[in-house]
Parts: structure tokens; C-alpha cells; sequence
């Protein structure tokens, strides 16, 4: 569980978050979402320690991040698995090489152990013959899963992904949350997905968090999301006219409900 207490982040005069709180818990999928500008970047970039609140603080199952020594921060890094927007694979190294590297970087493994761990996680992202190809021989689809494989190589109790399906057509992102979903829940991992796409939102929002100018406006599940009457949350998940007739029906639907309900 990862809990946001009354956080604070400045870059000069410009305050960027403004006292948020909420928490992050373990085998959910956790998003946050909000417009460009709206504080989620900066509030992942937080959450990983890339930047340091101004007032507040983050913990990690109770351990405040703020008050750990040097080196409880470096054992709290290797509990952490991370899926980068643009997959950020070693275009030199392969498959293979890629998703040992949190194994070679963070533990003392043996290099048969190292081969059967990075085994697994490709085989349990279904790229079990991609091993000695490079990241340029592969789908950008495939890309992502090496970068999922890569995240949750070293079983991290917490991971975070930004924007995972910038740049997939909707049936590979179909396939890349899903399969983000399975594996927060197979492993119980916290899951923090920083997102703009509403198919995400809907397909596995089990907790979200609106960000508005720096404060948190909404929280709530897929679910709840469409059933809110909250002015900010409908302009910005039904901005598109695909999801204005979605809730043209929703709300239809809930009308024709409450007229038979009366009767």
C-alpha cells in the first residue's frame, strides 16, 4: 500500500500539487488521470522519489520515504518495478538482456538462476521465443510486454507505469492493460498507472484519481466514474463524441429505470 499524505510539490512560484492525499493499494489497479498540466506527471515523478515534496509525505507500507536512511531508499528502489511511456528498452541489448538487467543491476544471482527468472516473466508475458531478438525486431506491442517482463523481473511489491499504451492501436492496449491487471492481482502488487486513455479508465479503473490543477477533484472506480455528476470528471471523460453517446445512453437508461420505479 502506498499512501499520499497532504503532498506538496513547488517548482518556484509555481505550485504544482496542492495538498494531495489519497492512498494506492496493493493488488488494484490504480490510476491517475487529469489533463495535460494538470499535476500527474509531477505526481508520479513523486511517488517514485524523483522528487521530493515540499510538505507532506509518501509511505510505502508504513515506511515514510522522507525518513528513510540512504540505504533504506536504495532497498526500497529495488521493491519497485517501472514501465516507462516509450518501453525505454537498450536498443543494443536483447530481449533477454533487457529484462535481466534489474537482476544484474539490484542482486547477486546466479547466472542460471538470472536465465530462469527472465525466462519466467517472458513466458508469463507470452514472448517465450524473444529472447535473443532486439528491441527493433519486434512490435512496439511486443516492446511494451519486454518492458512489463523487465518491470516485474526482481517481484517488486509496487509498480508504477507511465502511460503504457502511448503510441499502441486500441487492441494491443486491450492486451497490455489487461495483462498489467493480471499480473497486479496474480502478484498483489500496488499498481500505479498514470494514463490519458479512456479506455483504460473504463476497462480497469478500479481506483482513479482526478487531478485538477494541482488538486485532487475526484476519486472513485470505473464505475463510479460513469455515474458521477461531477462537472470536471464528465467534461474531461466525455470529450470525445464516442463517449458523449455513451452517456447520452447511461443516462437514458437511468431515466427510463427511475419512470419505471415510479410506477
Amino acid at each position: 500500500m502506498i499512501e499520499v499524505n497532504n503532498v506538496v510539490k513547488s517548482f518556484g512560484e509555481n505550485t504544482v500539487l496542492k495538498g494531495i492525499s489519497t492512498t494506492f493499494e496493493p493488488g488494484k489497479t490504480n490510476l491517475i488521470i487529469g489533463r495535460s498540466g494538470s499535476g500527474k506527471t509531477v505526481m508520479l515523478k513523486t511517488l517514485l522519489g524523483i522528487h521530493q515534496p515540499d510538505s507532506g509525505n509518501i509511505a510505502f507500507d508504513g515506511r515514510i520515504y522522507s525518513d528513510l536512511t540512504p540505504d533504506e531508499k536504495r532497498a526500497l528502489r529495488t521493491e519497485i518495478g517501472m514501465v516507462f511511456q516509450g518501453s525505454a528498452l537498450f536498443d543494443s541489448m536483447t530481449v533477454e538482456q533487457n529484462v535481466a538487467f534489474p537482476l544484474r543491476m539490484f542482486t547477486d544471482m546466479r547466472s542460471r538462476d538470472m536465465k530462469d527468472r527472465v525466462n519466467e516473466v517472458l513466458a508469463r508475458v507470452n514472448l517465450k521465443d524473444a529472447n535473443k531478438k532486439f528491441p527493433n525486431e519486434i512490435s512496439g506491442g511486443m516492446q511494451k510486454r519486454v518492458a512489463i517482463a523487465r518491470a516485474i523481473v526482481n517481484n517488486p511489491k509496487y509498480l508504477f507505469c507511465d502511460e503504457p499504451n502511448s503510441g499502441l492501436d486500441p487492441e494491443t492496449s486491450i492486451v497490455i492493460d489487461e495483462l498489467v491487471q493480471e499480473i497486479t492481482k496474480e502478484y498483489n502488487i500496488t499498481t500505479v498507472i498514470n494514463t490519458h486513455d479512456m479506455n483504460s479508465v473504463l476497462q480497469i479503473g478500479e481506483k482513479i484519481v482526478f487531478l485538477k490543477n494541482g488538486l485532487k477533484e475526484w476519486e472513485g472506480d470505473k464505475d463510479q466514474i460513469l455515474e458521477t455528476r461531477n462537472k470536471s470528471i464528465v467534461e474531461f471523460v466525455y470529450s470525445s463524441d464516442l463517449f458523449k453517446k455513451v452517456r447520452e445512453s447511461l443516462l437514458a437508461e437511468e431515466e427510463e429505470n427511475n419512470h419505471n420505479d415510479k410506477k
